[in-house]
C-alpha cells in the first residue's frame, strides 16, 4: 500500500513514456523545443512493466495512465500496454494523448487491452490551435478522436485548457461540439508547468469564468461531492442530463486532500505530486540490481513524505524545474 502521513492511499499511477512531443504548446514548452532526455537515461520498456508489476502486486495500484509527452511517440507503447493489461489483478489503463497518432494506433491500442484515452483538444478552430501548438495538425486530432470513439476506447475524455485572448470564447461551442460528437470534456486550469516559467495566475481562465461562460448556453447541475470521490475533475450535468461536463481546477480549487495518485516520469524517478520539487530514484535501484522488494520499499518511502497539498495558493511557492512535458500530466 502507498499510503501518506495524512492518510491518503494512493491507487493510481501516472506512468510518462517520454518527455517528447511532437506539438510546442504556448503553455507547455518554448517553440524550439526542449532538451530531450537521452536514450539511456529512459526507462526500457521492460524496465516500466517491472515498475508497473511492482506497483499492481505489491503497492496496490488499480489503475494506469500512460503519459508524456506526447505517449504515443513511445515505439514499443502497444507491447507495454499488452504486457500490463495482462498482469494479475489486471489494473484499469488509460491513456492521455495529443490525439495526432491516434487515427493509426487505436485499434491496435484497443486490442492491446487499452481501455480508453483522454485527448487533448484546446480549439475547435484550426487557425487558433496553429497560434496555441506552432502546428498545423488540428484535422489529425479529430480525426484521431473518431478512430478512438470508432476503437472503443471510451469513454473519450476531451482535455481543454482555456487561454486569455486565444480560445477563452469557445467554451460554450465547445460543449456543444462535444455532446454532439458523444466526448466527455473536461476543462483544466492551466497550471504553473510551463518550461519558460511565463504562467501568472492573474491571467489565467479559472473554474469561476468557465462556469460562467458555460451558463449562458447551458443549465448546469453540481453532480455533487459523492459521485466525485478522488477524482480531479468536478462534474456538473448538462440540462439535466444524461451529459456531464468536467471542470480540474488544480488553482483556484485544489483537491489535494482525497488525491490518490502516484507518479513515474520517463527516466525513472517518483514524483508524488506535479508540482513536487523532490524526486526518488528508482530507475538507480533497477538497475543496480535491487530486488523488487527493496524497489517497493523505496516508493513507499517516497510516498510517506507526500507533502500535504500543492501550495499554489502559497506566495513562496516555486514552479517545479521540469515542465510537464517531462512529468506527465
Amino acid at each position: 500500500m502507498l499510503i501518506d502521513t495524512y492518510g491518503r492511499v494512493a491507487t493510481d499511477l501516472r506512468v510518462s513514456l517520454t518527455d517528447r512531443c511532437n506539438l510546442r504548446c504556448t503553455y507547455c514548452m518554448p517553440e524550439e523545443g526542449l532538451q530531450w532526455l537521452a536514450k539511456p537515461d529512459l526507462l526500457t520498456d521492460d524496465e516500466i512493466v517491472r515498475l508497473i508489476d511492482i506497483a499492481v502486486t505489491s503497492l496496490g495500484i488499480e489503475e494506469v495512465r500512460f503519459t508524456g509527452g506526447e505517449p504515443l511517440l513511445r515505439p514499443g507503447l502497444v507491447g507495454v500496454v499488452e504486457r500490463v493489461t495482462a498482469l494479475e489483478p489486471r489494473p484499469v489503463t488509460s491513456l492521455t494523448t495529443n490525439g495526432i497518432g491516434l487515427k493509426r494506433t487505436a485499434a491496435a491500442l484497443k486490442e492491446a487491452g487499452l481501455d480508453r484515452v483522454n485527448v487533448s483538444l484546446d480549439t475547435l478552430r484550426p487557425d487558433v490551435f496553429k497560434t496555441l501548438t506552432r502546428r498545423d495538425r488540428h484535422r489529425d486530432v479529430l480525426d484521431g478522436l473518431r478512430a478512438a470513439q470508432d476503437a472503443g476506447l471510451t469513454p473519450v475524455k476531451v482535455n481543454t485548457v482555456l487561454m486569455p485572448g486565444l480560445n477563452a470564447d469557445e467554451a460554450p461551442d465547445l460543449l456543444a461540439w462535444a455532446m454532439e460528437e458523444g466526448y466527455e470534456l473536461r476543462f483544466i486550469e492551466q497550471m504553473p508547468l510551463d518550461a519558460q516559467h511565463g504562467w501568472k495566475r492573474e491571467g489565467m481562465v479559472t473554474a469561476g469564468d468557465i462556469l460562467t461562460a458555460l451558463r449562458t448556453r447551458f443549465d448546469l447541475t453540481p453532480e455533487g461531492a459523492e459521485e466525485r470521490g478522488s477524482a480531479p475533475a468536478e462534474r456538473w450535468l448538462v440540462d439535466g442530463g444524461p451529459y456531464r461536463v468536467g471542470v480540474i481546477a488544480s488553482v483556484t480549487r485544489p483537491f489535494c486532500a482525497a488525491c490518490d495518485r502516484t507518479r513515474l516520469t520517463a527516466d525513472g524517478q517518483v514524483r508524488t505530486c506535479l508540482f513536487a520539487t523532490e524526486e526518488t530514484d528508482l530507475r538507480g535501484a533497477l538497475r543496480s540490481g535491487a530486488p523488487d522488494e527493496e524497489i517497493a520499499r523505496l516508493w513507499r518511502q517516497a510516498m510517506w513524505g507526500k507533502k500535504a497539498g500543492a501550495g499554489l495558493d502559497d506566495p513562496s511557492f516555486v514552479q517545479p524545474d521540469r515542465p510537464m512535458s517531462a512529468i506527465g500530466g
